[in-house]
């Protein structure tokens, strides 16, 4: 105890020693901070203003009736994250984004936004959150992960338990890492590095000395030290696509895919019937502009379609051949599948859309989802815990607020597909919660 008041005195000390001592830079000062300036510190600079805290409304330690339970009205820090595009929208860990259903973003310079969960994959432990506010944010510059070299030095900006922008610095020990989580999960192609990564550091970025994202940090092997792990930048390129998917997000037909890579923004695929093909565009095309607006990257041409809805129309500038063409692309309603057939049929689950009586009857408020009503005894569901009462608040990677989006996402599942299933219970007043997976039938 007295070792432990001595260096807390100490640091109390310190600190105040530098605030009273604190003067004005003179120009001798100026001139040895620019001698001392490095690319990190240059690198560091470039992404303050991207890198954010994501702290929990809700709480959430196991372990209960499946996995999870969620202390109310709470808040802690759980994770890190960074702004992949201006309108708000933050990459960070599905662990992250999984550890409440409330969640709260905080910036370097202290301001504070709530953020909803766009879409997760577990799999590969991505997610992106949104957050409304006085945007344009900052968006962290993107690199690539496929030319790393082990030996070159990486930098981990994050939040380790809750100090937030904290900056370490090391090398890339390891490249193509399988870290296994659980005996039936595990992550592949993981960049292995010793500079320092805490509780906190997850979902925040691993940078070159560029100021790059080259990425994700995740894990850690807590029986040693400094051996952290970080998801490749490249799978975050990969998957972002259908994380994005504006036809499953909005329910609507449009039928292409564009890259999201470094300043790629190619067409990967169209759909053969659909509103793009019959507009001409064709696969290899370079989206160039939308409405006459340019994009740089995949993930702005995405960003712009999630705003919006069946019945737009959408002007692209494509190129191809080195030549300049342009396509009218008419965003088509998708038909609304039955989505409480579907969960029947699929899951064996008969559920409802929420409303008042159907709160109060089961005990809830302020959650969006549906609800159980009834499970089949021999059906996929009946084999788990779910059970009447329980709100499905996600399917697979996407939040889902009504049995329309139920039935446009299960419409996809074939018999064997797994499905996993978010859900949430309350017992007693007390709220929890886990992803239970189901095989459609």
């Amino acid at each position: 105890m007295i070792r432990q008041r001595s260096a807390t005195a100490l640091v109390t000390i310190l600190l105040l020693g530098s605030i009273g001592g604190r003067t004005a830079l003179s120009q001798d000062d100026t001139d040895r901070r620019v001698l001392r300036r490095t690319p990190i510190v240059d690198a560091c600079e470039r992404v303050r203003d991207s890198v954010v805290n994501i702290s929990a409304r809700d709480t959430v330690v196991t372990d209960i009736f499946g996995r999870l339970f969620v202390m109310p009205d709470s808040e802690r820090s759980v994770g890190s994250g960074f702004v992949v595009h201006p309108d708000g929208y933050i990459a960070t860990n599905a662990h992250v984004a999984d550890a409440a259903d409330r969640l709260l973003v905080t910036f370097a310079d202290g301001s504070e936004y709530d953020a909803r969960i766009v879409a997760r994959d577990r799999q590969h432990d991505l997610a992106i959150i949104k957050i409304d506010g006085a945007g344009p944010f900052k968006p962290i510059p993107l690199g690539r992960s496929d030319d790393l070299m082990i030996g070159e030095q990486t930098i981990a900006v994050g939040n380790p338990v809750g100090l937030q922008n904290t900056v370490t610095t090391g090398v890339i020990s390891a490249l193509h890492r399988e870290l296994r989580i659980q005996p039936r999960t595990s992550y592949q192609d993981i960049i292995q590095t010793d500079a320092s990564i805490n509780p906190g550091n997850s979902g925040g970025p691993l940078l070159n000395v560029l100021g790059e994202l080259i990425g994700v940090n995740t894990a850690i092997r807590t029986d040693a030290q400094n051996i952290g792990f970080a998801i490749p930048v490249n799978q975050l390129h990969e998957l972002l696509p259908d994380m994005f998917d504006v036809e499953k997000l909005n329910r609507v037909q449009l039928g292409m895919r564009v890259s999201s890579g470094p300043q790629s923004r190619k067409v990967l695929d169209v759909r053969e019937g659909s509103p793009a093909e019959r507009a001409g565009v064709r696969p290899g095309d370079e989206v160039v502009a939308v409405d006459g607006a340019p994009i740089s990257r995949g993930v702005d041409f995405y960003v712009d379609l999630l705003e919006r809805e069946a019945g737009d129309q959408i002007n692209l500038t494509l190129r191809r051949d080195g030549r300049l063409k342009e396509a009218r692309v008419k965003l088509e309603p998708a038909p609304a599948p039955d989505g409480v057939r579907l969960a029947r049929e699929r899951l064996g689950l008969e559920i409802a859309d929420v409303n008042e009586a159907v709160l109060r009857r089961f005990g809830w408020r302020d959650l969006k989802g549906v609800i159980v009503l009834s499970v089949e005894p021999q059906g996929p569901a009946g084999r788990t815990e779910i059970q009447p009462g329980d709100l499905v608040v996600t399917l697979g990677q996407y939040g889902v607020k009504d049995v329309d989006e139920v039935g446009q996402l299960l419409r996809y599942a074939e018999p064997g597909d797994p499905v996993d299933v978010g859900i949430r219970r309350n017992v007693r007043g007390r709220l929890y919660g886990g992803d239970v997976r189901l095989y459609a039938r």
